[in-house]
């Protein structure tokens, strides 16, 4: 059977796990929940309620198996299908890109969700405080891709989950600055990879089609 995925037209996290079941080659049965500007996720899809305490998505069913949150999804369909590995092998590595996945989600982003409430004052100290929060892990992840292609090596889920975090920050003002030229040329990678451009594009084209603007970065990636 098909498993299903409920998430949400703006749903960062969701994308998470939509992009990595698109890099396995997971065929899923994606349901988006109720959403709009005003209610947000309100009402609450009932599935999405009765699985998850948090009532929130990502939610992954697959026969009796049912679980939330984008890494423990993560997790689940790395253990489903091995190949292609999204979580490197050396040791090393690996535990480099578990780290950089938990800094984008709990470091990160919630740097970014107090962006939001704050868009009317970006001069506003918490709003420059957020911002340097945010610059900080950039600049860390700046030192870590060193040489290589992607932040851990090799393409890895920490890549998929800070791309997506980034994405709202650039939304809601963190943007990448000079001192992060790897991270530059990282996010146009990233960008060209037909998963991500696949769940990315239709998001975007939600947020033009709600007459909110697009980062310049992500532009070309929009449909609508």
């Amino acid at each position: 059977m098909t498993m299903t995925l409920y998430s949400g037209p703006l749903s960062m996290f969701g994308a998470k796990a939509e992009i990595a079941a698109r890099e396995k080659a997971i065929p899923v049965d994606l349901v988006m929940v109720p959403f709009d500007m005003q209610r947000l996720y309100e009402p609450k899809h009932p599935e999405v309620a009765r699985i998850n305490p948090k009532r929130q998505v990502p939610v992954l069913v697959d026969g009796p198996v049912e679980i939330f949150d984008s890494t423990q999804i993560f997790e689940y369909l790395e253990h489903l299908r091995p190949e292609p590995p999204l979580w490197p092998e050396p040791p090393a590595d690996r535990a480099r890109a578990r780290l950089i996945e938990h800094l984008s989600d709990e470091v990160y982003f919630p740097s970014v969700i107090r962006l939001m409430s704050l868009q009317d004052r970006p001069h506003d100290p918490a709003a420059l405080a957020g911002r340097e929060a945010a610059a900080a892990v950039c600049r860390r992840f700046e030192d870590m891709i060193d040489h290589h292609d992607y932040l851990a090596g090799a393409y890895s889920y920490a890549d998929i989950a800070f791309f997506m975090a980034q994405l709202f920050g650039e939304r809601m003002g963190a943007r990448l600055a000079d001192d992060t030229p790897r991270l530059m040329a990282w996010r146009r990678r990233m960008a060209r990879r037909p998963a991500v451009r696949a769940v990315v594009g239709p998001m975007l084209g939600y947020l033009r089609g709600q007459g909110r603007p697009i980062p310049e970065p992500f532009q070309a990636i929009a449909t609508d």
